[in-house]
């Protein structure tokens, strides 16, 4: 019972979905996303901070910003 629950736990929390929108600096020259809009790696940004979706950030070749993990 012991181990089931265990697992159950283990489970629940490595398996969280993806967020389903991320922030993006909007310049042209941006090469990362971030979850959450007060990123220190956002702070850099010069232009106006875009919301969008994981998906559309992905397909722009962006990736997750270093500070995020």
């Amino acid at each position: 019972m012991k181990y089931t629950l265990l697992l159950l736990f283990v489970f629940t929390v490595s398996f969280t979905p993806p967020p389903a929108s991320v922030f993006i600096c909007g310049s042209t020259g941006a090469k990362k996303y971030h979850l959450k809009e007060n990123c220190r790696g956002l702070s850099s940004c010069r232009s106006e901070t875009v919301k969008t979706s994981l998906k559309q950030a992905q397909g722009l070749g962006l990736t997750l910003c270093g500070w995020e993990d």
